[in-house]
């Protein structure tokens, strides 16, 4: 499971669409998103409420404690709305060492309240975690007494018997509405595979739920079920990350084909670098180098999957490579191919676009002293991996060949231990 932050305008309007859908929940809630494209006379016209209430705006850029931070301004029309984005877009912020310019904001009706609530909802490996406390809002740390936590088991569902514990102590008026939505919220987590949700305050406004601010993260490993339920959904980078030249290239593939390749650069200077095919293996591979103790040798984060064309897998090899023998330094090494065992990827037809590539980096390969270890199953897979022998013999390459006899994590210790075996 990839865990991918979505801004608070896209986790409102999921929420709002599909909790009408699953619960016959109806939200009541509005938001508009400003970025520096938008034209406030066309957003006007969209949503004509902007002009007829009172409003809040504030920064949309996956980083919490606005309200702490001044970032968050309440009760205003729309021309103080206007100057208060205008002032601070571009703005260049530091949040916690992390920095980057604000390019984003929500703007919302502002709800007059005297009561706040925290919901959140987070995805085990067993099953969801559930909290709920009648005191939330920006407080919410400083009461984290009053807040009642249950666990719900992946084969358990959501009744209201299992959610009574979260609700207990609330007035008997209220308690009922809460419980309907704490338990439509956590249909809607299911239903559109969220991992991480969380509400923030929220509210009651005329007796009914009003979420005042939200937070989501959805794991885009399934979007291969959800992209008409999600619609158009974006994962932008977290504050602060901006992609390199290498990783906007990927990104540029990636969108061209529907196949799935991604690549992230960890540790520029790392000796240890991944071309791994599966995002359950790469993360496997990856984090079992954490395991062992050498997370700060790991150069990279990279998965190709979806059974990419030969040219597609040439290209992205190309740039794997240019960053794992980058600035070679005179010690080893370790640029670890392949994979789990694939169901329907041809696994020699995507080792041809590998070996093309290090055949055209011989030079940078020997000159990083790179050492390569394969390992892959699957479709073909015995064709591929002799592929790989042979082109060790011919570049005077160390590579050695796995199939899935051997283990992902051997493979890594074996990487380990070679290049921290200096003489």
């Amino acid at each position: 499971m990839a865990r991918k932050k979505i801004r608070e305008y896209q986790s409102k309007r999921l929420l709002k669409e599909h909790l009408s859908r699953l619960a016959s929940i109806h939200l009541d809630i509005q938001s508009a998103q400003v970025t520096e494209s938008t034209d406030f006379t066309e957003l006007t016209n969209h949503h004509p409420w902007l002009s007829s209430t009172k409003l809040v705006v504030k920064p949309d850029m996956l980083f919490g404690k606005r309200g702490k931070s001044g970032l968050v301004a309440l009760n205003l029309d729309l021309p103080q709305v206007t100057d208060f984005v205008k002032a601070r877009l571009g703005v260049q912020l530091d949040i916690g060492g992390c920095k980057a310019p604000i390019t984003t904001f929500i703007v919302e009706p502002f709800v007059p309240h005297d009561q706040e609530f925290y919901l959140s909802i987070v995805s085990e490996r067993l099953g969801s975690t559930i909290s709920f406390s009648d005191s939330g809002g920006i407080k919410i740390e400083e009461n984290w007494d009053k807040v009642k936590t249950i666990f719900l088991p992946t084969e358990k569902p959501m009744t209201p018997e299992a959610c009574a514990p979260l609700i207990a102590t609330l007035p008997l008026e209220i308690r009922g509405t809460i419980g309907n939505f704490i338990i439509g919220v956590f249909a809607v987590f299911q239903d559109l595979d969220f991992s991480f949700l969380e509400l923030n305050p929220f509210t009651l406004v005329n007796d009914k739920p009003y979420p005042l601010d939200m937070r989501g993260e959805l794991d885009d490993t399934a979007a291969f079920k959800n992209f008409n339920k999600w619609g158009n959904i974006e994962f932008p980078l977290p504050f602060g990350r901006v992609l390199s030249p290498t990783e906007s290239f990927i990104h540029s593939l990636d969108e061209k084909t529907s196949a799935s390749l991604k690549f992230t650069v960890l540790n520029p200077k790392g000796r240890i670098w991944t071309m791994v095919a599966g995002g359950g293996a790469s993360v496997i591979y990856d984090d079992t180098v954490g395991d062992l103790g050498y997370a700060s040798e790991l150069g990279n984060y990279a998965e190709y999957s979806g059974a990419p064309n030969e040219e597609e897998v040439l290209q992205y090899a190309r740039v794997v490579i240019d960053c794992a023998t980058a600035e070679p330094d005179g010690r080893k090494r370790a640029l670890l191919i392949g994979g789990g065992i694939a169901n329907f990827t041809d696994v020699a037809a995507t080792f041809s676009g590998i070996i093309r590539a290090l055949k055209e980096k011989e030079t940078k390969l020997k000159a990083a002293r790179m050492h390569i270890y394969v390992r892959r199953g699957g479709p073909n897979y015995q064709t591929g991996l002799e592929k790989m022998r042979s082109l060790g013999e011919e570049l005077g390459i160390p590579i050695q060949v796995y199939g899935p006899e051997a283990t992902m994590t051997g493979i890594c210790k074996q990487a380990i231990d070679c290049i921290m075996s200096e003489g």
